[in-house]
């Protein structure tokens, strides 16, 4: 498997935005991701959103570790400053979405044709998963041709 990291220096270039938002998510971490929501990267200036003061007070004194571990991440110096904003609003959306579970999509039923070529599968378990496997793969690429 791929370590999605090692492509954030590659995707710098073209979105640095994305990048630097990206890289905070792996250097924040699930805790402090959940306390500290990016908010924007501008010409070196990152801003990040805290719920209150004690978040703000907290990570400013930290802000020279964060930032060497940003830029270490993304492969070059591109953070020269670390900003944090108190913005409650930001970070309990931040935080309602991240506890939302994920919406599943109902696989499409299978067509006609797949349904009769899979009961030429004499094994029954093996014809379910045949079945189940094409309609997952119906269903991605459908919704890979609406988005």
């Amino acid at each position: 498997m791929i370590d999605l990291t090692r492509l954030l220096p590659k995707l710098l270039g073209a979105n640095p935005d994305l990048a630097v938002k990206l890289a905070w998510a792996r250097v924040a971490g699930a805790g402090l991701s959940r306390q500290a929501v990016p908010f924007r990267f501008e010409s070196g200036r990152f801003i990040v959103s805290v719920a209150d003061a004690m978040w703000q007070k907290q990570l400013q004194s930290m802000s020279a570790e964060l930032i060497f571990r940003l830029n270490n991440l993304l492969g070059k110096r591109t953070v020269d400053e670390l900003l944090f904003t108190i913005n409650p609003t930001a970070v309990s959306q931040a935080q309602t979405e991240a506890e939302r579970p994920a919406a599943k999509v109902a696989p499409a039923p299978a067509p006609t044709e797949l349904l009769f070529a899979a009961g030429s599968i004499a094994d029954q378990e093996l014809r379910a998963r045949f079945i189940r496997a094409a309609e997952n793969c119906i269903a991605r690429r459908d919704s890979m041709t609406t988005e």
